[in-house]
């Protein structure tokens, strides 16, 4: 890990990002630590199917007519 402050990165980028890729390196303005990250760009993103379980689940007009249904049963209990 190295530390440098805002104006020694700002002068020598390039240099700092080429670090970045290899380690982690945290910038000082006097008043905040920034973290200099490295992360790949994605070129292709995932895109997940439908599995079974979702063509198995129960919409959200079938879950409202069951969460009815039990809301007028606990609150008819009561009485």
């Amino acid at each position: 890990m190295q530390v440098i402050s805002s104006s020694e990165f700002a002068t020598h980028q390039q240099k700092y990002f080429d670090l970045a890729r290899r380690e982690q390196l945290l910038v000082n303005d006097g008043k905040y630590m920034f973290r200099i990250t490295c992360e790949p760009i994605v070129a292709e993103q995932i895109v997940l199917q439908p599995d079974d379980d979702l063509h198995s689940a129960i919409t959200f007009d079938e879950l409202l007519v069951g969460v009815k249904e039990d809301l007028r049963e606990m609150f008819s209990k009561g009485k």
